[in-house]
C-alpha cells in the first residue's frame, strides 16, 4: 500500500466548544468569532457566508447562488435550504444562445457573457437562514465583512493567481477595475484590496434589510447594469425570488446515512457513487492499488451518464431517484465494468449525439431475472451547517453591475440550449446545480459535515473524500490531502501526480488519457469539513491546501 496519505501538510484542528472550516482564513474567524460571543452555527454561517463574499470575491456574494444542508441541535436528520435562483424571464433559448464562449480556465470553457446571469439567490437564502435560526443581532454577523470591505483585505497567493486568470474577463467591464487598477496591473500578495462600492451596498443592506436588494435601490441600480451590458436580468425577477425548504436524499451505506442536497442539485451522483462502492469488499479496493483506482475512475463514468440524462429542476424532469440508488441497480451498473480497459463518457454536459461507443445511461427499469465555496460550521450545541455557494466561473459574468460592486453569477451557462436536453434553458427555471453539500450520520448521529467547491468535479471529488473516511479510516485533513481525480470527457482524467509514477504508468495502460494536473491543483476542488468524535466530544476540522482554506476552532 502507497503512502502518500500517512503525512499532511497540516494537522486537523481539533477543539471542543465550535468549528469553523471555510475556504478563507479571515472568513474562518469570522465564523469562529461569532461562536465565541454567543452566537449558533447558523448565526456564524451567514457572517462567514458574507465574509467569503468580500474577501473571497471571485467564488461568491450577494450576487451567486447556493445551498445550504443543515443539522438542527438533536436532528437525526438533516433539512435544505435552497437558494440557487431562476432563469430570468427573458432566458429563452432564442435570448441564450449568442452567450459569448471567450474564456477557458484549467481547461474548462466558462461561458462569460452578461446573458448567463442568473437571479441571485444568495442574499435571499442568508437572510432566510437568519431569520429562521439566527439568534444574535444581524449587524453582528455582518459587521466584519462590511470591515473588509471597507478597510482591505490582503491578497494570498490563491487571491492573486485567481485575478491573474480572469484577467480576460475582468477587462471587458470597468466596474470591475478595482481589482486591475487602470494599467491592468494584478495585484501582488500581500497588498491590500479595497471595496468601498460593494461595502456602501452592504451597509444599505444591514440598514434596509434584503427588500433594498431584490425591491429597492440596489435591485433597480443591479438590473440597470445588466440590461446596460445587454444582460436578460429583469425588476420582476428581482422581486418575485424566494428560497425555500427541501427535504434531503439519502442513501444508507454500510453503518452509515449518507445525506446531499435533492435535485435541482446533482447530488444524487455522490450517493450513486457510494452505492457503487458498497457492493466491493475493501479487498477488491485496496487503498493505493492500481486496480482500486481505476475501478473509482470507470464507476464514476456510469454515474455521469446516468446524472447527465435525469438532471434538472424537478418542476420539469423527474430523476428516477428511488431506481438510481438501489443496490439492485448498483449491482447491475457494476456488471457494465471493464477492470482492464477504460471506457469513453460523453462529459459532464448534455450531448444529443453520443459519441460511439461512450457510455449510456444504465436501464434503471430493466426487468431483474462548477469556481465555487464551500464551508462547515458546528457548534457546542452540535447545531451544524454545510453551505456550497458560488458566483458560477471566477468573478461569475464578470461584471460588478453599475456602482454597486456586487458581482452577478454566470451560472446560466450551466444549462443547454438543445430542447432535448433535461437541463434546456427556459424562463424561470432552476439549472442543474453540481453543488452538492454532504452530511453523514452514524446511529442517529451527526459525525460528517463535508463539501468542496470544483464545478462538475464536486460530483467527483466528494465520493473520494467520503471512501478516504468511511472505508479508510482517515482523518478529516488526511482525507482531504490525499490525492484525487476529475473526469474530463472521452477518456480525458485529469489527477494529481501525488498517486505516483508507478500508478500513473499502470492507468495508462488500462486507457486512461491522464493529464497530470501536478501535486496540488484547484482543479480537483478545494474542500472543507468537521468531523464530529461524538463519543470524545470533540469536533476535528479539515481545510483544503489546494486554495485558502483554514479551519478554526475554539
Amino acid at each position: 500500500m502507497v503512502k502518500y496519505f500517512e503525512n499532511t501538510t497540516r494537522h486537523p484542528i481539533i477543539s471542543s466548544n465550535g468549528m469553523v472550516s471555510s475556504a478563507h482564513p479571515l472568513a474562518s474567524n469570522v465564523g469562529a468569532k461569532i461562536l465565541m460571543n454567543g452566537g449558533n452555527a447558523f448565526d456564524a454561517a451567514v457572517g462567514v457566508a458574507f465574509a467569503l463574499g468580500v474577501v473571497e470575491p471571485y467564488m461568491s456574494g450577494p450576487g451567486g447562488i447556493g445551498l445550504a444542508l443543515i443539522t438542527k441541535s438533536g436532528a437525526t436528520s438533516p433539512e435544505v435550504l435552497n437558494f440557487s435562483g431562476l432563469a430570468p424571464k427573458l432566458a429563452t433559448p432564442d435570448n441564450f444562445n449568442d452567450i459569448e464562449n471567450s474564456m477557458s480556465i484549467n481547461g474548462i470553457s466558462n461561458n462569460v457573457g452578461i446573458k448567463a446571469g442568473m437571479v441571485p439567490g444568495n442574499l435571499a437564502g442568508w437572510f432566510e437562514l437568519h431569520n429562521k435560526y439566527g439568534s444574535v443581532d444581524l449587524s453582528i454577523v455582518m459587521g466584519p465583512a462590511i470591515h473588509y470591505a471597507e478597510n482591505g483585505f490582503p491578497v494570498s497567493k490563491f487571491c492573486h493567481e485567481t485575478i491573474k486568470l480572469s484577467v480576460p474577463i475582468l477587462s471587458k467591464y470597468p466596474s470591475s477595475n478595482i481589482f486591475l487598477g487602470n494599467s491592468d496591473t494584478i495585484p501582488h500578495i500581500g497588498s491590500i484590496i479595497r471595496l468601498p462600492q460593494l461595502a456602501e451596498s452592504l451597509k444599505s443592506i444591514l440598514k434596509y434589510g434584503k427588500d433594498v436588494f431584490y425591491k429597492g435601490y440596489l435591485a433597480e441600480k443591479m438590473v440597470q447594469g445588466s440590461q446596460e451590458l445587454g444582460g436578460l436580468l429583469s425588476l420582476d425577477d428581482l422581486q418575485s425570488y424566494q428560497p425555500y425548504w427541501q427535504t434531503p436524499i439519502n442513501i444508507k451505506y454500510k453503518d452509515y446515512e449518507i445525506y446531499t442536497t435533492p435535485p435541482n442539485s446533482s447530488g444524487f451522483q455522490i450517493l450513486q457513487i457510494m452505492k457503487m462502492l458498497e457492493t466491493y469488499s475493501l479487498e477488491e479496493m485496496n487503498l493505493g492499488s492500481v486496480d482500486a483506482l481505476h475501478s473509482m475512475i470507470e464507476i464514476s463514468k456510469l454515474c455521469v451518464a446516468d446524472r447527465v440524462e435525469y438532471a434538472g429542476d424537478p418542476k420539469f424532469v423527474t430523476a428516477p431517484l428511488k431506481q438510481l440508488l438501489s443496490t439492485r441497480y448498483a449491482n447491475r451498473q457494476k456488471s457494465r465494468l471493464n477492470s482492464d480497459h477504460a471506457q469513453t463518457v460523453a462529459g459532464d454536459r448534455y450531448v444529443k449525439d453520443r459519441p460511439i461507443n461512450s457510455l449510456s445511461p444504465g436501464e434503471i427499469f430493466a426487468k431483474e431475472g462548477g469556481l465555487t465555496t464551500h464551508f462547515s460550521i458546528v457548534d457546542k450545541d452540535r447545531n451544524a451547517i454545510s453551505v456550497t455557494q458560488t458566483l458560477g466561473g471566477g468573478f461569475g459574468t464578470g461584471a460588478a453591475l453599475s456602482d454597486t460592486g456586487i458581482f452577478l453569477n454566470n451560472m446560466g451557462s450551466y444549462f443547454d440550449e438543445d430542447s432535448s436536453s433535461p437541463n434546456v434553458i427556459a424562463p424561470g427555471k432552476q439549472v442543474d446545480f453540481v453543488v452538492a453539500p454532504t452530511q453523514v450520520y452514524y446511529k442517529g448521529q451527526l459525525m460528517l459535515s463535508i463539501g468542496t467547491p470544483g464545478g462538475y468535479g464536486i460530483l467527483h471529488t466528494t465520493p473520494q473524500i467520503l471512501n478516504n473516511i468511511l472505508n479508510y479510516n482517515m482523518n478529516i485533513q488526511q482525507a482531504i490531502e490525499v490525492p484525487r481525480f476529475r473526469l474530463g470527457s472521452g477518456l480525458n482524467v485529469d489527477i494529481e501526480d501525488r498517486f505516483g509514477e508507478k500508478i500513473l504508468k499502470h492507468l495508462d495502460e488500462k486507457g486512461h488519457k491522464l493529464n497530470n494536473v501536478g501535486p496540488w491543483s484547484r482543479t480537483v476542488g478545494g474542500a472543507q469539513g468537521i468531523f464530529v468524535d461524538n463519543k470524545a466530544g470533540a469536533f476535528w476540522g479539515g481545510a483544503d491546501p489546494r486554495r485558502d482554506g483554514y479551519s478554526v476552532g475554539w
